[in-house]
């Protein structure tokens, strides 16, 4: 099931080893956003928070932003958190993308590749379901559809 889930997305296969699963404390993830703002992951403790790695090629990671976007609106009271991580993509290109859907939460650049590889991305979109205490509590390699979006965040907003 997870292989053939890693297939939806824009890129084929299943993560190596372990960590960055369902359970696991959520991997560090501190850089820069795209708009030049120092960003630290661990400054949303306490929050539930959606960490997606996509890129601005990447069709599937389009279709997930108006889910991303509706939820945030949906959830204000649960003070439900996004983060973006740009994943093998264009720093210039993602900004504009951003800009072009009007996205208003950080989105940070990995040009190394450091953040994906901590977080064992396969390739985009891969979405991440962090809780309140920091946790992983799920995470899906592949498009989210609007069902998987209110599963998972009612899994880490209640």
């Amino acid at each position: 099931m997870l292989a053939g889930a890693g297939l939806a997305g824009c890129g084929g296969g299943t993560p190596a080893g372990g960590g960055a699963g369902a359970g696991d404390p959520a991997p560090a993830l501190t850089g820069t956003t795209l708009d030049g703002a120092p960003f630290d992951l661990a400054a949303l403790r306490g929050r539930p928070v959606v960490v997606n790695f996509w890129a601005s090629w990447c069709v599937p990671c389009r279709d997930e932003f108006p889910l991303f976007k509706d939820a945030l609106a949906k959830d204000a009271a649960s003070d439900l958190a996004v983060v973006g991580v740009v994943f093998n993509d264009d720093d210039g290109a993602a900004r504009t993308y951003l800009a072009d859907i009007g996205a208003d939460w950080p989105s940070v650049s990995d040009t190394s590749g450091a953040l994906a590889r901590a977080w064992k991305v396969v390739a985009p979109p891969q979405t991440y379901f962090i809780d309140r205490a920091g946790t992983i509590r799920s995470r899906q390699i592949g498009q989210v559809t609007e069902a998987d979006l209110q599963r998972q965040l009612d899994a880490i907003t209640k």
